[in-house]
């Protein structure tokens, strides 16, 4: 057993070089970490992406579309579809600011807000369970160590 696994887990074959590789050590733990995630986020037929849109604009009350995409890290058409599946859930706003009619300024409803508070205690729940395994230390290294790969 390999200190990836959890402990009572099969005891998976060895995989060779793969052992070895960060990139596959983060995807492997990427994707027991997502179903979790999607299991937090169903109550509100949310998915990752549109909880990191809806976390973002509420931090940044006004931002502009393309600013989200740039956050986000993700095409200009991608944001507008996000944002299309949040504005129809009631959660977010779009208005042209009178100084510049020319963009989109982006804001949370009040139901936006709301649930956007109950997620985000959800998804604390939820970090909070995926790292049990961490103590504090152990959890701001890891923190630590993923803002410098890549």
């Amino acid at each position: 057993m390999t200190d990836r696994q959890d402990p009572g887990a099969p005891a998976l074959p060895a995989q060779g070089a793969l052992d070895e590789l960060v990139g596959y050590a983060l995807r492997r733990a990427q994707l027991r970490l997502y179903e979790d995630l999607h299991a937090t986020l169903a109550r509100w037929q949310m998915t990752p992406a549109r909880f990191s849109a809806l976390t973002v604009i509420g931090a940044n009350p006004g931002m502009k579309a393309t600013t989200l995409a740039d956050v986000l890290g993700i095409a200009r058409s991608g944001v507008v579809v996000l944002l299309n599946g949040l504005q129809g859930m009631g959660y977010v706003t779009r208005s042209a600011p009178d100084s510049d009619r020319r963009t989109v300024a982006l804001d949370l409803t009040p139901a936006g807000r709301a649930a956007l508070a109950e997620m985000t205690e959800a998804m604390h729940a939820h970090d909070r369970h995926v790292t049990r395994r961490l103590d504090p230390l152990e959890r701001q290294t890891l923190l630590s160590l993923l803002a410098r790969v890549g």
